[in-house]
């Protein structure tokens, strides 16, 4: 087992945590030791909830190692069947307590005898998958418990609605800036003139699953959460289902064309060309600044882009084709879906790098000394390092990242979001001339920042006072090259005479 130490994707149990709690009465228990129970307070202090998060950890403690859980579980999950009445309880262990080998499908069905609420075990593989994985499993898992419940009490709707509607399927709590996604897409259905018949799974009741067949179509906007549901619903009832992620101008109109092209083909006869050019041309900032002289400025540019599959991809496009911005590489952690990430930005970036490993992602970054970088919290931490701006545009995230204001990502309020975003990231004119002026930096102090935390080189008195002299916003770029030269060379203290040949090496 990966030691849970800076990953980027959180072990099984959080993914089907977050699709339980993200449903409105629904109830987990978590078998697991203490020290794996740590999801209600990461989801309370991220998402600013007010209510308790509705999960129960079932601790394994020296007791239940040396004899099993017994009626532990069975208990608990009656306990709380009494004390919440909820109306399905969701039992899933940890990776670490998986070990045990219990058989916790027998502790569900002894529950479900004296429980009201329905009791379900997640279907997880802790040892092969992810949380992003195990979200998306388990999200499939409950719609499709909850369509064969209907269909065995003769309650399966089998009408489609009068007008066009859409599942929007994949917003859960903690993902990255899903709640305002969430509200961006129903308004933007709403001015395409399609309703909205269910989203799931954030804030919905599984009592509302049956009716998730009579939508004319499902529009899944995350790559890693929710396709396994729409696939089903396809197979199940020819549901067709849209995954273009409309984040970016040229994305979002191509995922409303989509759309337009999939209720059409079910009896609709809409056209939203006009719309598209009216919200582009007049509604939406993005398309007119990418054009304005202050974007000019960042034509050429060099970023890189790290993340999980729906936003590195999205944003690696946008950098490119809307704004001009050189990407040098573009990442994501997702390995399980790498060949759909490499067609989806190979023709956007010089090179494609698929890994989950932070410490090579940052050696990535440091080695080609990007103007900007697009990630994760942890590329955030790698650009701080390194004196190189970062806008974080996926998970994993801080808590400045659940904002309290209105910040969509998708859509066409999100183009805006995403513009500003960009043109924030990066320094800016004289920006760092004019701190330096005016007392922002301590320019008697060296700038030591770097990726890696080997000290292995000395500077002398002259060659530090050398490069004190350098202006802030290069001092790192120049420290970095200069100690590369001397390792090439074997040296172990830089002097004037090093700095000297380090710049002419480079041709500076």
């Amino acid at each position: 087992m990966k030691l849970a130490y800076w990953m980027y994707a959180g072990p099984a149990h959080i993914g089907t945590l977050r699709i339980a709690s993200s449903f409105k009465n629904v109830h987990a228990i978590m078998h697991a030791p203490l020290g794996d129970d740590y999801f209600n307070v990461m989801r309370s202090m991220l998402e600013r909830e007010r209510n308790f998060t509705p999960v129960t950890a079932s601790i394994v403690d020296r007791n239940v190692l040396a004899r099993g859980s017994q009626e532990k579980v069975v208990d608990n999950i009656t306990r709380k069947d009494a004390e919440e009445h909820p109306d399905l309880i969701v039992l899933t262990p940890t990776c670490t307590s998986s070990i045990l080998q219990e058989d916790l499908n027998n502790f569900v069905e002894r529950a479900s005898i004296e429980a009201k609420a329905d009791v379900m075990l997640a279907d997880v593989n802790h040892y092969r998958v992810n949380e992003l994985q195990a979200a998306d499993r388990t999200l499939d898992q409950i719609v499709q418990y909850y369509i064969n419940k209907a269909r065995r009490k003769g309650e399966l709707p089998t009408d489609k609605t009068e007008k066009p509607s859409v599942n929007i399927i994949g917003s859960s709590t903690l993902g990255f800036h899903n709640q305002h996604d969430c509200t961006e897409l129903k308004r933007l259905m709403a001015d395409l003139g399609i309703a909205v018949n269910a989203v799931i799974p954030e804030g919905a009741s599984v009592h509302e699953l049956k009716n998730l067949p009579r939508a004319w179509f499902n529009l899944v906007p995350y790559r890693e959460l929710g396709l396994m549901t729409a696939r089903y619903l396809e197979q199940e009832f020819g549901i067709p289902y849209v995954d273009i992620t409309p984040m970016g101008v040229v994305e979002t109109a191509r995922c409303i064309r989509k759309i337009q092209q999939v209720i059409n083909a079910q009896g609709a006869d809409v056209d939203y060309e006009e719309f598209i050019e009216n919200q582009t041309l007049y509604v939406s900032q993005a398309a007119w600044f990418s054009r304005s002289i202050d974007c000019q400025n960042l034509t050429g540019k060099k970023a890189v882009v790290f993340g999980d599959n729906t936003h590195a991809a999205a944003m690696t496009k946008i950098l490119a084709r809307e704004m001009g911005i050189h990407v040098v590489w573009a990442g994501t952690y997702c390995k399980y879906d790498a060949d759909w990430f490499r067609e989806q930005v190979s023709e956007y970036c010089d090179e494609v790098i698929i890994t989950d490993d932070n410490g090579a992602i940052g050696d990535a970054i440091a080695r080609v000394e990007p103007a900007a970088i697009f990630g994760t919290q942890m590329e955030r931490h790698v650009g701080k390092r390194l004196n190189i701006p970062c806008g974080v545009i996926a998970a994993p995230i801080h808590i400045q990242n659940f904002p309290i204001g209105y910040k969509p990502f998708l859509g066409y309020e999100g183009t805006n979001q995403v513009a500003d975003l960009v043109y924030n990231s990066f320094t800016l004119g004289m920006e760092d001339h004019l701190l330096e002026i005016f007392g922002g930096h301590d320019t008697k102090e060296v700038i030591t920042k770097g990726i890696s935390a080997d000290s292995d080189l000395t500077w002398n008195k002259e060659a530090q006072a050398e490069l004190n002299k350098v202006p802030g916003f290069v001092r790192g770029k120049v420290k970095r090259n200069t100690e590369k030269f001397a390792r090439d060379r074997g040296l172990s203290e830089i002097t004037l005479e090093v700095m000297y040949a380090a710049k002419e090496a480079v041709g500076a």
